[in-house]
């Protein structure tokens, strides 16, 4: 196989993620609606019992709706993320990944064009969030925007690999949203997505520990740090080490030799 038919592969199936995007608008709504809900309307109640209108973590005061904005950002590349495995739980029911998988490129190849067209479509999606929120007071620099591309991509990139080998245990697309619920809520609700983690080691040291070994938590203040341009080393260690072994617990999964495809596969 030449450079050339790998890339053709990554455009095709970048293609047909973005048009499978487009085709799907309530996808679109609600990916935005969501964060959007949570930052216009719990942002002040949320301050108010928090009893603090602004937070200093990064050298400098930035409001709360700014606080939160990477943290929803982060929301939207997760449910991205499980919304791309849920596709794949879908096209595996319909035949149409056999058709896919049984191609002469390899597994692998296929499985990270995959990767990268859901974390592009969920990046997208960020950036719409990021321009409606800024008419909402969340005004990072406008270089910020720029250096949080990195940040998004990997942690995209990250949680769908994380939905990717999600998809290759779930035999069935009934038991995809019952799963989803066990993943998606305590990622994002025991992380620093919404509450500073100096906030929940106050309340319980238990929790906080929790949160600080999260990834998606590694994810947020990527994201959260990028976006008013600085660089959490931590966090970029914690995302990059949790991609590749999410990586290679999908890779794993998906392979036919050795990975529960094959468990499904002789279980019929």
């Amino acid at each position: 196989m030449s450079p050339r038919q790998y890339l053709l592969v990554l455009i095709g199936i970048l293609a047909r993620e973005g048009l499978r995007f487009l085709h799907q608008r309530e996808r679109f709504l609600g990916a935005l609606v969501r964060p959007l809900v949570w930052l216009f309307i719990f942002a002040a109640g949320f301050r108010a019992v928090l009893g603090i209108s602004i937070i200093p973590p990064y050298e400098t005061y930035i409001l709360y709706e700014e606080y939160i904005a990477p943290g929803l950002a982060a929301m939207i590349l997760l449910f991205g993320g499980m919304q791309s495995s849920l596709s794949m739980v879908y096209d595996r029911e319909l035949g149409s990944m056999r058709l896919l998988m049984v191609s002469p490129f390899p597994r692998w190849w296929l499985l990270l064009c995959k990767l990268l067209a859901g974390a592009l479509v969920a990046v997208l999606q960020v950036y719409l969030f990021l321009a409606i929120a800024w008419f909402w007071g969340v005004q990072p620099p406008p270089i910020g925007y720029l250096l949080v591309l990195p940040a998004l991509l990997l942690t995209a990139l990250m949680l769908g690999a994380l939905g990717l080998f999600l998809s290759s245990v779930i035999r069935q697309l009934e038991n995809f949203a019952g799963v989803m619920n066990f993943v998606i809520f305590p990622l994002f609700f025991a992380s620093s997505a919404l509450y500073p983690l100096w906030r929940i080691r106050d309340s319980s040291i238990p929790l906080y520990e929790i949160c600080r070994f999260n990834p998606f938590t590694w994810g947020v203040e990527l994201i959260r740090f990028s976006l008013y341009a600085q660089l959490n080393w931590y966090a970029l260690a914690g995302v990059a080490a949790a991609l590749a072994l999410f990586l290679a617990a999908a890779l794993w999964g998906y392979d036919p030799g050795r990975g529960m495809m094959r468990f499904k596969q002789g279980g019929g």
